[in-house]
């Protein structure tokens, strides 16, 4: 692998995750439609870009997953792939729940593919994974550790001034709860509330016997940024006093090489082991229109060096190197700009 990775590695995918499972680099992100599951694949990060990408799920015209697809992920547990992904109904559906925002009132979804190759099998819909209570859900993702995998994801609890916290539980299997669910976190800094009160985005990078959950604050703008909970391996992963959260951002804007709102990232390898920080960011600042249908947070990929004890050194997002889209036009899904 390059030193620096060409970046953008995907261009207007948001919310990317990227898994590496025998030799091949698997790519999804939000779809700037929010209509559909898209996949690709490649044997290296610097051509996901050219990769053709498929669609493995459409939404439904109506129900509780017909509208504003957000944030799918996939994961491979017990030999079969899992996607998992936020929906809405339609705006003028709600969930009977009390205060809900009938704008954004998702909840996560999970899709089972039991084929070897997930671009050609089948994607069987498992349904709506039951986290416990009826809340504005989203950004689940899943870590397996001593055999035993878990869940992480972002809700709202009314009792809890905000508008998503972070919480994890232990799985009976990859769409139903084994365990209760156990808040990790909730926006409380300075940094962590700017326009909304908002954790999300957790993804879960184990190293050297540690666990480091990192997740995203904020507005989706310039003052969108990275931190970071740590936990010992050995510890008991579902109390919450086993992770410390860090007061700080670990991944913020950097003007000096044109990159702002990094964040919602996933963590992936490079063929020789290193660890590859992928995340989504973007080029400038003024946004035409509502920025949820802005469609150029493009993804971004850098490998994460760590320092004598271990300790990830986060760094800045680093300049890009390939052209990116500057209008609002959402781009085929080759790629190609006109």
């Amino acid at each position: 692998m390059p030193e620096t990775i060409p970046n953008p590695i995907v261009l207007q995918r948001a919310d990317p995750c990227v898994l590496r499972h025998d030799g091949w680099y698997y790519f999804t992100g939000s779809y700037p439609l929010y209509d559909r599951i898209v996949l690709r694949r490649a044997a290296r990060l610097e051509d996901l870009q050219a990769a053709p990408e498929v669609t493995i799920w459409t939404k439904p015209d109506e129900g509780p997953q017909s509208s504003l697809i957000w944030a799918p992920e996939i994961h491979r547990v017990n030999g079969a792939w899992y996607v998992y992904y936020a929906a809405a109904p339609n705006m003028d559906v709600t969930f009977d729940v009390p205060d809900a925002d009938d704008t954004f009132n998702h909840r996560v979804y999970c899709l089972e593919c039991l084929d070897e190759d997930p671009l050609t099998g089948t994607w069987t819909e498992k349904g709506q994974v039951d986290t416990g209570w009826e809340s504005f859900a989203l950004d689940a993702t899943s870590f397996v550790k001593d055999g035993e995998q878990y869940l992480v994801w972002a809700q709202q609890d009314f009792a809890v001034k905000g508008h998503s916290n972070l919480y994890i539980a232990r799985m009976e299997n990859p769409w139903t709860l084994a365990t209760p669910a156990v808040m990790l976190c909730k926006p409380e800094f300075d940094w962590e509330i700017v326009t909304f009160w908002v954790a999300e985005g957790p993804s879960v990078l184990q190293r050297d016997g540690r666990l480091y959950l990192t997740y995203s604050a904020s507005a989706t703008g310039i003052e969108y940024a990275m931190g970071v909970l740590t936990a010992d391996a050995d510890s008991d992963l579902l109390d919450p006093a086993s992770w410390t959260k860090s007061p700080d951002p670990v991944f913020t804007s950097a003007p000096e090489n044109g990159i702002y709102g990094p964040g919602h990232n996933s963590f992936t390898e490079s063929p020789e082991g290193e660890t590859v920080l992928v995340y989504h960011a973007r080029t400038y600042t003024e946004l035409e229109g509502n920025p949820l249908w802005e469609p150029n947070r493009q993804a971004c990929a850098q490998v994460l060096p760590f320092d004598e004890d271990g300790d990830p050194v986060w760094g800045a997002p680093l300049p890009l190197s390939r052209p990116v889209p500057t209008g609002v036009e959402v781009l085929p899904p080759d790629g190609t700009m006109s």
